[in-house]
């Protein structure tokens, strides 16, 4: 057996966005333009406060802040064995406690992000833990078990249990001591709670065994209720009637969610007004660095935001401007509204938990779903990274090629094809 408050107008966050075409030379945000961009950071997970490069800004990664181990009995039965019904036996027990593994508000561990998140919490807790969405209900409820001692048993099924909180880390840049500035995976904004569980053990006890403390099996002997009479009559064989401790409990599986909302499924504001928005009067191209393809809006509603080449002929698709700024830790928030289609930014509220969901364009709106933040490289660079607020995942694409889509991915693209220019037009 085995065991945030407002920027003062987005003219001061924005005044230092300059652009001078004649010269060549570009600034965004305060920043002018910068060397190539390093490659991406190892596997290694960060930790706040770690460096990062210009090619993270387009990605994010869970850490655990806390974890929770606890012994959990997922089935069991109460069985009375006497003289005579010794030997191998098998048991149908009742589902007691049904555990699910979950990340943040979505039951699906279907994302990079979820996923690696569970991988930390494997390597935090030193358990082999669930990977990927299932339930301890899933599991066979018959437990077979050799009995060589008459008594009152609980043949049982149980797990360790394993639940906390994760916070969300992006790149961005820092102010040091000393004046200068660096990129560092700081908190950014949304956390959540995990759940998961290891491989079920099963097996058989009885009340006058002697079991490790804090294990499964004492875990299971609790529920024996072994102080009761009925425990202590030898006249009976077969199932027990189960006790209330032994009555199924399905409520508050989940931790309750950590004060804010989850980065995965923050609170959606709806699209019930158009939205009048306070706007910047500089627009920017969001760009490849240091290639000829940017963000294009679509001009048919059923279209999405592509990568296209700017010209005299772009009719203003190529240009945003970032509507109702606001800054907190020095991470930027805006919606992105198209100087040619008159919409904002998108990802369609069906496809919020869909990986690789396409931006799109629509009427602005208080939404959610139309809010960015925008995490920015050290002065005197144009790189950023755009993360969706109401997603929590990163604008990135598949290939560099024109007419390819602008995609959502929940830890964003380690290839650093997240990283865009926002340069002044």
């Amino acid at each position: 057996m085995r065991s945030t408050g407002p920027v003062s107008r987005i003219g001061r966050s924005l005044a230092a966005v300059t652009a001078t075409a004649a010269a060549g030379a570009v600034a965004a945000l305060g920043l002018a333009a910068s060397p190539a961009a390093a490659a991406p950071t190892g596997t290694t997970a960060p930790r706040p406060g770690d460096t990062c490069t210009a090619a993270d800004l387009g990605t994010r990664h869970p850490y655990i802040k806390t974890t929770e181990v606890s012994s959990a009995i997922t089935h069991f039965k109460g069985w009375y064995v006497t003289e005579g019904t010794t030997g191998e036996q098998t048991v149908s027990t009742d589902t007691t406690t049904v555990i699910a593994v979950s990340v943040g508000l979505n039951d699906t561990i279907e994302t990079s992000f979820a996923v690696e998140a569970l991988s930390n919490v494997k390597a935090t807790v030193g358990l082999d833990v669930k990977l990927e969405y299932t339930s301890t209900s899933k599991e066979s409820n018959s437990v077979t078990w050799n009995l060589t001692q008459p008594g009152y048993y609980g043949f049982y099924k149980g797990t360790k249990k394993v639940t906390g909180t994760y916070g969300s880390l992006n790149c961005n840049r820092t102010q040091q001591d000393d004046g200068s500035w660096a990129l560092e995976w700081t908190e950014g904004p949304g956390s959540g709670s995990f759940t998961t569980f290891t491989t079920l053990e099963e097996g058989a006890v009885r009340c006058q065994d002697s079991v490790p403390a804090d294990s499964i099996m004492a875990k299971a002997q609790a529920l024996l209720d072994c102080g009761s009479a009925a425990a202590k009559t030898d006249d009976r064989a077969g199932a027990a009637a189960p006790t209330a401790q032994q009555k199924p409990d399905r409520l508050g599986q989940r931790p309750a969610p950590t004060s804010g909302a989850s980065a995965e499924q923050p609170r959606s504001t709806g699209h019930s007004a158009r939205a009048a928005l306070d706007c910047s009067a500089e627009a920017y191209k969001i760009a490849v660095p240091g290639k000829p393809l940017s963000w294009g809006a679509p001009l048919l509603a059923d279209d999405g935001v592509r990568l296209r080449p700017s010209s005299i002929f772009s009719a203003h698709l190529d240009n945003w401007r970032l509507c109702n700024v606001t800054e907190q830790n020095g991470v930027l928030e805006a919606s992105l509204w198209n100087w040619g289609n008159g919409g904002c930014a998108t990802v369609a509220e069906e496809n919020a938990a869909t990986d690789r969901a396409v931006l799109r364009t629509v009427p602005c709106a208080e939404d959610d779903l139309q809010r960015f933040y925008i995490y920015r490289d050290v002065p005197g660079s144009p790189k950023i990274g755009v993360q969706n607020k109401y997603t929590g995942s990163m604008m990135g694409y598949d290939r560099y090629a024109d007419g390819e889509f602008i995609r959502q991915y929940s830890s964003g693209r380690q290839d650093g094809s997240g990283t865009f220019d926002l340069i002044g037009v």
